[in-house]
């Protein structure tokens, strides 16, 4: 499936398997909630862990936030320019009329800008945030070499972009949520290290 194809397939509401800078991925459009629940029937996935998502740009980031406290904007300004693109997802506050699916009970989604060139053009022609859950069942293990997909799964999704370059591989994204003053936690260990965030923030324990 090429990229206009995938685009078109997610925009009518379909599910698409789609390479990441770390892993494939298995994805829909954000503000699509049948979607967002295709997307969890297809991994067996509990409905109340939500999705982490990505989008292109910094615009499509604020279309998908809400307002933050200044001293969360300096913060995720200083983040942005030096780990955007980039593996490192952000928990943020997102706009209350997306999915549950998205979301958790405190009103906040994983989010990040993939480097990964296919990943960022999907963003863009389908126009807004895309799910970006790693394309495995649950239970088994994600991959980033397109022989290794799950037959099942590439047979049940609408298609899937199989086009290099194919991703990384290595750890997932880290996780981490802004605290104010300069300070995160790190919520999930991942492909950006701890000695990275350390030269630019004060790592608190996980909240």
């Amino acid at each position: 499936m090429d990229i206009e194809a995938a685009a078109a397939s997610i925009r009518a509401g379909g599910v698409v398997i789609y390479p990441t800078e770390t892993l494939y991925a298995l994805g829909c459009a954000a503000d699509n909630a049948e979607a967002c629940a295709r997307v969890a029937a297809l991994k067996g996935r509990p409905e109340t862990k939500p999705f982490p998502l990505i989008v292109a740009d910094m615009a499509s980031l604020r279309a998908l936030t809400a307002p933050l406290p200044q001293a969360l904007e300096i913060d995720l300004a200083s983040l942005a320019a030096r780990f955007w693109p980039g593996p490192l997802s952000v928990l943020l506050p997102t706009r209350p009329d997306l999915p549950a699916l998205v979301r958790d009970g405190f009103g906040l989604s994983s989010v990040r800008i993939s480097p990964h060139p296919l990943a960022t053009e999907l963003c863009r022609r389908v126009g807004g945030a895309l799910v970006a859950t790693s394309a495995n069942a649950g239970g088994q293990p994600a991959t980033a070499d397109p022989r290794q997909l799950d037959p099942g799964l590439l047979a049940a999704a609408a298609g899937a972009v199989l086009d290099q370059p194919w991703p990384a591989g290595g750890a997932p994204s880290t996780l981490i949520r802004l605290l104010g003053s300069g300070r995160v936690a790190v919520l999930r260990a991942g492909a950006v290290p701890a000695a990275a965030l350390t030269e630019f923030f004060a790592l608190s324990p996980s909240v």
